[in-house]
This record gives C-alpha cells, structure tokens and sequence, in this order.
C-alpha cells in the first residue's frame, strides 16, 4: 500500500467515524416541550454560525440529568406566574463591557433543590444548619429509583407496599407528578403527590434511608406539609431533594450524584443532579 492510499484509507476511516457519532447524537430527548429533539450535545451550524445544543443523556446512555432546567416559566412555590426573570446582563461585551456578566436572583427551593433542617425547624435555622452543613457522602452513592402508586399520596400503606430492602439508603420516588408533568407548568399545583405525615414516619422508623428525592417542589404533601417536613428533618440525617426531573429515566439501582451550592446561612439551594448507571 502506498502512502497515499494509506492517508486516503485513513481519511474515510475518520469520515466514518464523525458519521457515526453525528447519528448517536440523535438520541436525546428534550426536557422543554418544544425544544429539537433531534439533537445532542455540542456545537452545529458550523464555525461561522455556532449553535449550541442541549441534551439529558450523556455518555452514550450511561448518565441521566435529572435536575430541571431553569426558565422564567418554571413552577414556583404558591405561584400562579411562574418564576419570572430572574437572570439579567448588567454588564454586556455589546455595550462596551470587557465580558460579559450575568446577575441572578431567584428563591432557593425553585427547581430542583434540597432542604436543610433549618428550612421547618426554626432553632436549627438559628444554630446554623444550613447547606453547607449536608453530608457529601448522603448525596452522593448508590440510589434506589422506583415508581410510586399513582392514585394517592405517600401514606404508610404506600410505604409498606413497596417493599424497600434494609440497607437502602437513597431513594428518588417517581410519582403521578412526572405523569401530569407538573414541573413543566408555570401555575404551582396544590394537587401533587408527596409524603404524607404516616409516609414520613413509617420510613423513618422501618427503613435506613436517609436521601429522599421526588418529582415536584416538596417532598410533603400539601395538606401535610410542616408536619412531613419536620419528621423527616427533626433527626438531622434525612437529605430532601425536590423538584427531581424522572422522566424517561428507568426504575433500578443508580448512582446518585447532587451537589447544592456552599450557600452560608442558606436553608435551601439549587442541586444539579445526576444518575449514573
């Protein structure tokens, strides 16, 4: 073989193999309605007109995002509008900036996020039980997903049904909320599903779990809303992370992995999380 041949050989081999990973890059789903779903990560539209694209699935399906991305029409808490703005460009590269530099302001339990005590439970709000407290090694590890029954909220019944093995410390709870899709809706819903104080008692005495995720802004459930929280966070080693985004994620044993912002004195704060099989 020449060395010619060698090189043209070498080029289709590269071709074949840019080809391939452009196809694999079709298979994430998008977590905005409306958003191309025909895409994945990276840049396209070619040098001169880059366009960025967004994806849930990484590493060839190994690694899920399960944190909800933030938008001004996100569900807030009580809110019938959403989040609204809440990032602005106070100083910009095209008004004669030297960077550009966004600001941000928004609640800390809006989008997927995680409770301190200090979040019900005024005297370890006072004592400084707060974020940057959270034991990394509780939000990090192996994890539990599973499908809750659809047709109430967590009672002890519900807890007791579905069986949960001793040892299992993490659990992301998938419930009617990623059905109706409530965390794509802007007008808060008083109607999802979550813990109710029974739920919240009976896995804390019956089970080892200490990280609980589910799928709309509070683990509680509305009617039992202080009463759940506070079982769960009296004790000190109970995680909450709310706001999880389950969709198109399937029931099974993962490796969780969140990771709140170091906010001093804060009860509450974003988390990007992920799954990894």
């Amino acid at each position: 073989m020449t060395p010619l041949h060698f090189f043209l050989l070498l080029l289709l081999s590269s071709a074949a193999l840019i080809s391939a990973a452009a196809a694999t890059a079709t298979t994430a789903y998008p977590s905005i309605p409306g958003t191309d779903s025909t895409t994945d990560c990276g840049l396209s539209g070619g040098d001169e007109n880059p366009v960025p694209i967004r994806r849930e699935v990484y590493g060839n399906g190994k690694i899920f995002d399960i944190s909800h991305r933030y938008t001004v029409d996100m569900p807030s808490w009580e809110s019938k509008d959403g989040v609204g703005q809440f990032l602005w460009l106070p100083k910009s590269m095209k008004n004669g900036s030297l960077a550009n530099n966004s600001e941000m302001k928004l609640p800390t339990h809006t989008g997927t996020h995680l409770d301190a005590p200090g979040h019900v439970i005024d005297r370890y709000f006072d004592a400084g039980f707060d974020v940057d407290t959270l034991d990394l090694e509780v939000l990090n590890g192996p994890a539990l997903l599973i499908d809750v029954p659809r047709d109430k909220n967590i009672t002890a019944e519900v807890m007791e049904s579905l069986k949960i093995p001793k040892g299992v410390r993490r659990v992301l709870c998938r419930t009617l909320n990623t059905d109706r899709r409530l965390m794509f809706k802007k007008e808060f819903d008083t109607s999802y599903v979550g813990f109710m104080k029974d739920g919240a008692e009976w896995l804390v005495k019956h089970t080892d779990i200490k990280l609980i995720g589910i799928d709309y802004l509070s683990v509680a459930a509305f009617d039992d809303l202080i009463p759940s929280h506070i079982v769960f966070l009296e004790d000190r080693d109970i995680i909450l992370v709310e706001g999880l985004k389950l969709d198109n994620v399937q029931p099974g044993i993962y490796s969780v992995h969140c990771l709140p912002l170091r906010l001093l004195g804060a009860e509450g704060s974003p988390t990007r999380c992920i799954l990894i099989k």
